[in-house]
């Protein structure tokens, strides 16, 4: 018997605000920071990745964080002008025939219409997201929750600045 190989071709779609207040409120810290070099490849398991992109409300996105996702994973980041939900949703809608399965990031209950209709759209939904902040109807119906945990996040220090000494004339 030959061993069958199945793949799919994966987008991730992230609600970088979602996540961002969630493992704030569980690490008690705003300086904690998704370590995306090891959720990734967690949640795609082997799948191929197609599509990735990084939703966050506000201008403030760091250029350095849009380029590393660029290089590592040649992701997208999507500054929203209010809430990422109607982007995200846009876009979900608009991969839906590119793409076997589309990860939401997000726990937020107001993407649970987009995910019934991805699946009536033939797509498999999964869900990423910190558990206790996570709707249980989006959970439910999800093809597949993925629990975001302590183990998917650092905290960042920020690097020590070297004051130098002026030398007095």
């Amino acid at each position: 018997m030959e061993n069958i190989q199945i793949t799919q071709l994966i987008a991730i779609l992230c609600d970088g605000n979602n996540i961002e207040r969630s493992i704030h409120e569980l690490s008690k810290s705003k300086s904690t920071m998704i370590n995306f070099d090891t959720l990734i490849p967690k949640l795609l398991n082997g799948r191929g990745l197609n599509r990735f992109y990084y939703f966050r409300e506000g201008k403030s996105i760091s250029s350095k964080f849009a380029d590393r996702l660029h290089e590592k994973f040649y992701g997208q980041v999507i500054p929203c002008h209010k809430s990422a939900d109607i982007p995200l949703s846009i876009k979900a809608t608009q991969l839906s025939s590119k793409v076997d399965t589309i990860i939401i990031m997000s726990g937020d209950s107001d993407f649970v219409e987009l995910v019934r209709h991805l699946k009536a759209e033939g797509v498999r939904v999964e869900i990423a997201a910190v558990k206790n902040t996570t709707a249980a109807i989006l959970i439910e119906e999800a093809a597949y929750f993925h629990e975001i945990t302590e183990e998917d996040w650092f905290e960042y220090k920020a690097p020590k600045v070297k004051h130098s000494k002026k030398k007095k004339y």
